[in-house]
């Protein structure tokens, strides 16, 4: 598994326009056997910045599987709008170290 990092900043009072376009694009990430789970969060202290979250079956999975589907399309089609308003874009190994605390 490989989670991709992707950080936004976007303008104010566009962060609704770019949670529309996640609502919209999320259906091809929910088609894609290659995605594991997803999801965008938008920062308590600064609500400009967003980051999107996405579990990957692999780096491979994401960049030649994903990537190169039919789905890919729709779902750069929804964010494309908001492609210059990237800061980080990174894929990260999950280490050992991890675990939940329940409730």
């Amino acid at each position: 598994m490989i989670v991709e990092y992707t950080r936004y900043s976007v303008a104010e009072g566009q962060g609704e326009a770019l949670e529309n376009a996640y609502q919209h694009a999320q259906s091809a990430l929910k088609e894609s056997p290659h995605c594991l789970s997803y999801e965008l969060s938008r920062c308590a202290e600064e609500p400009t910045s967003y980051i999107l979250r996405i579990e990957w079956d692999s780096s491979e999975g994401h960049l030649q599987g994903f990537r190169k589907s039919p789905e890919f399309q729709g779902f750069f089609e929804n964010v494309r709008p908001f492609f210059n308003n990237i800061q980080e874009m990174r894929h990260y190994e999950v280490t050992s170290i991890q675990g939940n605390k329940k409730k």
